[in-house]
């Protein structure tokens, strides 16, 4: 379960994207915070409680399979390698923090991924609900279920005025984190990203790259999603996130109109040039690589170039990261321009169904 895990391109839940065709909104995530009552936090470092989250956590296995009819298993994370650790980051399965290795981090999955819960992070459990498209509330209802079942067995630290209790005081209340992850390149090309992404944030929402806190949006990938988890409901707060991405996927068709319109002939040279690199780079670095696949989607979405035939955004974006390319390569030793060229050497692959020289 693990090999194909890493293995596989694409979790197997992100094997479909959304229904409308233009790849702006590419998954939902619901994120549960939860922490045991009567141990301490994980920040505390104490070896025992460290010790008797993992003992629950190996416990839940049994439990979590019988809630959705899904395989679900334990994965030592200090048993991983480093770039096995980096691969389970870039799939979005655990948060940078937990690629460290540390004794007693584990990883509680489902077999289709849709499903990730990360033991003694930053809280004893952070629960993770994944669905492909705009899909908040099916996210969420999946997370509850899980939760619910997780406490019927063991009883969370709660307060009756302020919720669910966290290591960190902005997870406080719901526990909540609802986040939606966009393809905005023509907001990007326009200039007016900057603009909206600061309006975002003065309405109390975060705008974060493709890795979440404090990473860059690489192929004009951004993650929306709540700051405030105290005083709203779950419900309130999923049905105001989804308005706010609703007003930015009419922000992105726009621009992508306006890119058409007002000036096509520079809009098509710009796909078609990045389509061309892709096609016949011999060298190209994880960067211009995701700039290139994300003017490519754009070029297909807006009907300039032609569907991708033997691959996908959402495969490229993930065939294209550094550690997936180690696990493919077979080996973690390799120079940077060893992993360039073996780069632009699989998205040749991918484009032209040729195998690989």
């Amino acid at each position: 379960m693990l090999n194909h895990i890493l293995d596989a391109p694409l979790s197997d839940w992100l094997e479909t994207n959304d229904s409308d065709g233009e790849h702006i909104v590419i998954s939902s995530r619901i994120r549960l915070a939860r922490n045991f009552d009567g141990l301490l936090f994980t920040n505390k470092q104490d070896e025992s409680s460290l010790q008797q989250v993992d003992s629950i956590a190996r416990g839940l296995v049994s439990t979590l399979s019988k809630v959705d009819n899904r395989n679900y298993f334990s994965i030592s994370l200090d048993k991983l390698s480093d770039t096995e650790r980096a691969i389970l980051v870039e799939k979005h399965l655990i948060s940078p923090a937990m690629a460290e290795k540390l004794p007693y981090r584990s990883l509680l999955i489902a077999d289709d991924a849709s499903v990730a819960i990360m033991v003694s992070e930053e809280d004893h459990l952070r629960i993770q609900a994944m669905e492909p498209g705009l899909r908040l509330i099916d996210a969420f209802n999946h997370a509850n279920r899980i939760d619910d079942a997780i406490e019927s067995k063991h009883t969370y630290a709660f307060h009756s005025k302020f919720g669910y209790l966290t290591a960190c005081p902005t997870n406080v209340g719901t526990g909540m984190r609802a986040s939606v992850m966009l393809h905005l390149p023509a907001l990007a090309i326009t200039g007016r990203i900057n603009r909206l992404v600061r309006s975002i944030v003065q309405l109390g929402y975060s705008v974060r790259g493709l890795y979440g806190e404090g990473s860059e949006a690489l192929g004009h990938i951004y993650q929306i999603s709540n700051q405030r988890t105290l005083g709203a409901s779950e419900l309130d707060t999923i049905e105001q996130l989804e308005k706010i991405v609703e007003g930015i996927i009419a922000e992105e068709r726009k621009c992508r109109q306006i890119l058409l319109h007002n000036d096509k002939a520079s809009l098509e040279n710009r796909v078609w040039r990045s389509y061309g690199v892709l096609q016949y780079a011999r060298l190209i670095n994880g960067q211009e690589a995701l700039e290139k696949i994300s003017d490519v989607q754009l070029g297909i979405d807006l009907d300039i170039l032609p569907i991708w035939e033997h691959t996908s955004f959402n495969e490229l974006v993930s065939i294209t990261r550094p550690n997936f390319l180690h696990k493919y390569m077979g080996r973690d030793n390799v120079t940077s321009n060893e992993r360039d060229a073996y780069r632009a050497t699989v998205i040749r692959q991918k484009l032209g169904d040729r195998p690989i020289e």
